[in-house]
């Protein structure tokens, strides 16, 4: 009786909204899985059980907080700071602290023991995150603080302003857009299937459909006109 009305909630919480810009999260991602998403693509619909787990992760962010705010040494300066509104991204970075000399944006990241063990330098997709971060807020100093679920233990590591990798990350994000806007699929990864944004990809059927190049989008949508049954009806 309650465990499909809890699941339901989570589900009806994580319903799809029509995306107009890009998150922080997206730079350095899939280029085809955010086109995906841009045009309301049907995908396989998350699990209730994941969408609990990434909300377990908002509870890590306060029980990493809760001791920065009482530290004499570390002055928390802001928290939950929302980079000046634009047209191409939006974000916000978890906190900004500072150790009386140099302004850190700190993001916290949590994932599981077994990836936690072997996590010997920060992840690319996170390190790209930061750098905007760190790009469009002021301070150009930034730390990424990865938190196992399982046992609680923490990494660190500090990361210092990378223009050139903004400006590369900046325009790729610039140049997807322009295919969003002119329905040009982009390709696919070049190491698809094996790429780890493909093992957990929710566009991955329809990825496999596409083929390898880019595609208009309103041919690819004639393609799969036979498949609507299965798929449900494709944006426009």
């Amino acid at each position: 009786m309650l465990r499909e009305r809890i699941n339901q909630y989570y589900l009806d919480q994580h319903k799809d909204r029509e995306q107009h810009h890009f998150y922080i999260s997206d730079a350095g991602k899939c280029s085809r899985a955010i086109f995906f998403k841009f045009k309301n693509v049907p995908k396989k619909d998350l699990e209730a059980r994941i969408l609990r787990l990434f909300e377990h992760g908002d509870y890590i962010h306060q029980l990493i907080m809760r001791p920065l705010l009482s530290m004499r040494e570390i002055h928390v300066v802001a928290s939950e700071v929302k980079i000046p509104p634009q047209e191409l991204i939006s974000g916000r970075a978890d906190i900004i602290v500072s150790d009386g000399k140099d302004l850190y944006v700190v993001d916290i990241k949590s994932m599981n023991s077994m990836i936690f063990r072997g996590l010997e330098e920060p992840k690319e997709e996170h390190i790209n995150q930061l750098q905007l971060y760190m790009h469009f807020l002021d301070p150009k100093k930034g730390i990424l603080i990865y938190v196992s679920k399982d046992n609680q233990e923490l990494k660190e590591f500090q990361l210092d302003y990378e223009p050139k990798r903004v400006k590369k990350l900046l325009a790729g994000l610039k140049k997807l857009k322009t295919k969003i806007d002119t329905n040009i699929i982009p390709e696919r990864l070049i190491d698809w299937p094996k790429n780890w944004q493909c093992k957990y990809c929710v566009f991955k059927e329809v990825c496999r459909m596409t083929g390898e190049g880019e595609i208009n989008w309103k041919d690819f949508k004639k393609k799969i006109a036979a498949h609507n049954k299965r798929y449900g009806k494709v944006a426009s």
